[in-house]
């Protein structure tokens, strides 16, 4: 999909001009290669991650078992397609698209289009709620993620507008595939 494409979806779903301007410098790109980590919680569907973000990923979860902390991804790789189905589903329920912008981010502009981002839960908290910052899970992410090269891509007041989201942990090491 190419930028300008990106654009006219934003469009057509109703993205304020000036957010759209500021938007597009976030663009992401989408990953061509992905390989299987698993199966989603809520509905089965399959995730997938780049190869190396995948290889991080199951070192760390390994890494916290070891030390007693249950890591489950949750949702991984999203398509522009299925983020702009994500948006379009929230507009259909009467959502407003700035108060839908606060908690999702653009189709183009999303971690998950990378193949490197995570929503991670526990057994106990399987749904992307704050309280999942309450968890022995996110105190072992807090102080063991970085050693994977996973980071926390929205904490409190972060400078991207998005909502706190204590479960999204983006892979950002050098030599990215």
């Amino acid at each position: 999909m190419t930028n300008n494409d990106r654009r006219k979806l934003w469009t057509k779903l109703g993205i304020p001009a000036d957010v759209a301007r500021r938007a597009a410098r976030r663009l992401q790109p989408e990953a061509k290669r992905l390989v299987f980590i698993g199966r989603a919680r809520d509905d089965g569907r399959i995730l997938r991650m780049t190869p190396r973000a995948a290889a991080a990923w199951r070192r760390m979860q390994a890494a916290a078992a070891e030390d007693g902390v249950t890591l489950l991804a949750l949702s991984a790789f999203r398509s522009v397609a299925r983020q702009s189905t994500i948006i379009r589903r929230k507009l259909a329920r009467g959502q407003n698209i700035e108060a839908i912008l606060r908690a999702s981010a653009l189709p183009g502009c999303s971690e998950h289009h990378t193949g490197r981002a995570l929503d991670l839960g526990s057994p106990g908290h399987l749904k992307l709620e704050v309280s999942f910052a309450r968890t022995q899970e996110f105190r072992w992410l807090k102080h063991h993620a970085a050693k994977f090269g996973f980071y926390l891509s929205y904490p409190r007041g972060n400078r991207q507008g998005i909502a706190y989201e204590p479960w999204h942990w983006c892979w950002r090491l050098e030599g990215r595939d």
